[in-house]
């Protein structure tokens, strides 16, 4: 579970625009974070001379210092406790939690002072702090290794939590996090590190907007995270039998972009929802009932979830059977009602 050194190196570029991995995206979005703000510290569980489980944060102390980059005790209450007290003195704290399970020992803090000290003090302290966790499943990691959390968080007021599914999202979105005057969970899909793509540092992101990742007229598939790419994929194989599928990356899950959304779904009149997590009290039901809300005269069919199973999460062996594929969301858009004129007039 690394990532080949050459791959995340940061180097002198002669353009905005690479080639690189999503964990690379990373990595150069918190060097060019701590080289142009003072206030921006990055610590966590090994993320200074290792560079981090997954080689997030690799020679960013050997580049920046000790003071800039450092590791911390085992204790994810203390390392996002020492980043409220930082935030709250002016600095740009991020702290990576190591695994998406690892940071539950932290909750209290998250849920208590973070999301609350802004509210509580009428704005008089702000959190500019971002909170890093490596989420999701797709690398057959053992208990609390893997794990979907994003509903604690999303559920939670006070506190911005995104997802990006790119590598070029995972740079804008980090950049734009840290940015942001308030908190920040950044959920990273452990799943999509070693994907690859073209990042330009120029291009910004706005926290809140979902983007279209696919045209199409027949459906809609909202997905975040590591579901996007998955969502793609299935909407190629529908493609193939006669399907137009259009794919939602929702991207920021707290603020949520409605306006985004529902003209989407408006326009094709049937959805389905993509995400790993467990289906009961989700995410993915809270985007289920906002589509209800606002396109119900629009709609074709009932709008439809694919998740994971409300279960403990599945060990490596079983995985693959707990986690969404294209088998099931396929079946999901077969189930919405069509009839035989539209598949004709989708083929056409």
């Amino acid at each position: 579970m690394t990532i080949a050194h050459d791959d995340i190196r940061v180097d002198e570029r002669s353009t905005s625009v690479s080639t690189m991995s999503m964990a690379a995206a990373l990595n150069l979005a918190l060097a060019d974070a701590i080289e142009a703000d003072s206030e921006v510290v990055v610590f966590g569980e090994d993320v200074g001379a290792l560079g981090g489980v997954f080689r997030i944060t690799d020679a960013l102390t050997a580049r920046f210092g000790e003071d800039r980059c450092f590791d911390t005790p085992l204790a994810e209450s203390g390392i996002v406790g020492m980043a409220v007290g930082m935030a709250m003195n002016g600095m740009r704290p991020v702290v990576e939690l190591q695994f998406d399970a690892f940071a539950l020992p932290a909750f209290e803090q998250i849920v208590s002072h973070v999301a609350k000290l802004g509210n509580r003090t009428r704005g008089g302290v702000r959190m500019p702090m971002v909170i890093r966790i490596p989420f999701g499943g797709g690398i057959g990691g053992v208990e609390h290794h893997c794990d979907s959390s994003e509903a604690y968080y999303a559920h939670t007021p006070g506190l911005t939590v995104v997802s990006p599914s790119t590598p070029q999202d995972a740079y804008s979105l980090l950049r734009a996090a840290i940015a942001s005057p308030d908190p920040v969970i950044f959920l990273e899909p452990k799943k999509l590190y070693w994907t690859k793509g073209e990042v330009d540092t120029t291009v910004s992101a706005r926290i809140g907007a979902a983007r279209i990742a696919r045209d199409g007229t027949d459906v809609t598939l909202l997905a975040y995270g590591a579901s996007v790419p998955l969502a793609l994929e299935a909407a190629e194989v529908a493609a193939s039998e006669g399907r137009s599928v259009q794919v939602v990356d929702i991207r920021s899950l707290s603020p949520f972009d409605d306006a985004t959304v529902t003209v989407a779904v408006r326009a094709t009149g049937r959805a389905v929802v993509i995400a790993e997590a467990p289906g009961y009290a989700s995410v993915a039901s809270e985007i289920q009932a906002r589509v209800f809300e606002r396109c119900f005269e629009y709609l074709e069919a009932p709008v439809r979830r694919v998740t994971g199973f409300d279960i403990p999460y599945a060990p490596p062996k079983l995985e693959h059977w707990h986690l969404p594929d294209v088998d099931r969301v396929l079946d999901a858009i077969d189930s919405l009602h069509w009839e035989d004129s539209d598949r004709e007039e989708g083929a056409s």
